[in-house]
């Protein structure tokens, strides 16, 4: 077998039994009682998906899905704090925080793929399939622990809107999460056992959110500085005990990000009631209403504020990796430093690039403007199909070994002829097994899966084109499988990740979630910026 320069095989050799030979037993078993759900829903995930697009439909789903993502939470929650709302802000920052860190903590620690494409089509805004697995849907456990927390909220006893305002707070909040979940299903990303375990997480954080949110804020604000020492340990064990995933999937980045939000804010919260500056309750994040603010202050602030999470995010990521290769390395050499997969040692490298190419929570500032034009095209969508990450080759050789032995197993000999170069129809009668669905469409719905079809990444800007039609689905020649080292080369490998980035990540983001809460407000109280 041929090997990389790493020692690894090459992409194209790499084991069918990739899972079994990279998790536990006990991380293995319940994923494979699950990926047989995942593969039976495809074909009607498909179905559904081709019977009810529409060009307008594709440009809404596509843009709305941004309204579930981290980056947009990163965004508004900011936006409630300094006008007025710290604590539906504090609340937000738990529920999303606890979304993110458990869905992806069930995503690494069973590492099921998303439904597979082909057949499904995966529409997006930017033209790049997601590289996380696909369960549970965390856009999904976002949107719904959201809307049943504002929910909840808004029809508690103590809600002081009035009855017209409360109503269309609550048909927004239902449209909003109805847009999400099942955008999730129409633009095939994820499938029906990826949204309903999303959804059950999210509703679950939100009811533990609105019953023991108010205790936990109150143990945080008459907690002792061990007690807040404790609540620190916990959330950097929960980071420690992540598990490791199969393939190399983001979802322990965004973990570690949304760590060090719940942990700065903590901090933040602590130590803002325990101010003897008295300032606490001027700020205008604790005690003033949106309404009562002029709007060029909070403009201003809004401005401000988020100029200051850049620049504190410009600043410290590169001081950070430059300060603790060293440190790590003399770490490494004493026995104190515990690897992770898929992030190198320091001991590995000289320096870390200056500009890393990153899945960030928060954008960069020079991608701002790219930013602003895409929210300005909401018709701008792009088509994918095919495998987009490891996670997808491996479902789709899987698959295809997986209807392989099927066939063997039902007398039909497989043949060389069979494998390449044959016609649909011909497949069908020699290779494929009589299925019990029906319409037939299903049945070739299900026959695309595992062919390894090229992929396609079509950007269609349909604001520009006269055509009321979709983006057609390409002719695909069932019969024409890509082999493995075909497959992974169409799939762009991910950049090396650095151990430094882990620790890294936890400071910017800690941050962050200080600035938010503290350091913005004082600075708006001081040079005259806070409410009154």
């Amino acid at each position: 077998m041929a090997h990389s320069k790493n020692g690894q095989p090459d992409a194209g050799l790499r084991s069918l039994n990739h899972y079994r030979n990279q998790l536990p037993l006990w991380r293995y078993w319940p994923r494979q009682k699950l990926l047989p759900l995942i593969r039976f829903e495809t074909p009607y995930l498909a179905w559904c998906q081709e019977k009810v697009r529409t060009p307008t439909l594709d440009s809404y789903f596509a843009f709305t899905a941004n309204l579930g993502t981290h980056t947009f939470f990163m965004v508004f929650l900011p936006i409630l704090f300094w006008c007025g709302y710290a604590s539906l802000g504090r609340g937000l920052v738990h529920l999303l925080a606890s979304g993110v860190f458990f869905s992806g903590f069930i995503k690494d620690l069973l590492c099921l793929p998303r439904p597979l494409s082909p057949p499904l089509q995966r529409i997006t805004m930017s033209g790049s399939a997601a590289l996380e697995y696909g369960f549970p849907s965390t856009h999904s456990t976002n949107a719904v622990s959201v809307a049943v927390y504002v929910l909840s909220l808004l029809n508690s006893p103590d809600c002081t809107l009035g009855p017209g305002t409360n109503m269309a707070l609550q048909g927004l909040t239902y449209i909003y999460v109805s847009s999400i979940v099942l955008g999730r299903l129409y633009c095939g990303m994820h499938g029906f056992c990826d949204v309903i375990t999303g959804c059950l997480l999210g509703g679950f954080l939100a009811y533990l959110q609105y019953t023991y949110g108010p205790t936990i804020d109150e143990y945080i604000l008459a907690a002792t500085g061990k007690g807040v020492t404790l609540v620190i340990l916990l959330i950097l064990a929960l980071v420690r005990v992540h598990p490791e995933p199969a393939d190399d999937c983001p979802c322990f980045d965004d973990s570690v990000a949304f760590a060090g939000v719940t942990l700065g804010a903590q901090i933040a919260y602590w130590h803002l009631a325990r101010s003897k500056m008295g300032w606490y309750e001027a700020i205008p994040g604790a005690t003033s209403r949106f309404e009562l603010v002029e709007v060029t202050k909070t403009a201003l602030r809004l401005v401000l504020g988020i100029l200051l999470l850049f620049i504190w995010r410009a600043m410290t990521k590169p001081f950070m990796l430059r300060i603790l290769p060293p440190v790590f390395r003399g770490l490494e050499k004493l026995g104190l430093i515990l690897p992770r997969r898929f992030f190198t040692n320091a001991s590995q490298y000289s320096r870390v690039p200056a500009q890393l190419k990153d899945h960030e929570v928060l954008p960069n500032l020079s991608e701002i403007p790219s930013f602003i034009t895409t929210m300005r095209h909401p018709r701008r969508r792009a088509i994918s199909v095919g495998p987009q990450s490891e996670a997808d080759a491996y479902e789709t050789l899987a698959y295809r070994e997986k209807r392989r032995r099927e066939s063997l197993s039902n007398g039909n000999k497989v043949t060389p002829a069979t494998e390449v170069g044959q016609t649909s129809s011909s497949v069908k009668e020699t290779r494929t097994p009589k299925l019990s669905r029906r319409p037939s469409k299903l049945h070739d719905y299900e026959h695309m899966m595992g062919t390894g079809a090229l992929g396609h990444a079509t950007a269609a800007d349909v604001g520009n084109q006269t055509s009321s039609t979709t983006v057609p689905f390409p002719d695909f020649d069932a019969g024409i499988e890509a082999d493995e080292e075909e497959l992974f080369a169409q799939i762009k490998p991910p950049r090396v990740r650095y151990d430094v980035e882990v620790i890294t990540k936890l400071v910017v983001y800690s941050g962050i979630a200080w600035i938010v809460m503290e350091g913005a407000p004082l600075l708006f109280l001081q040079i005259g910026l806070a409410a009154h």
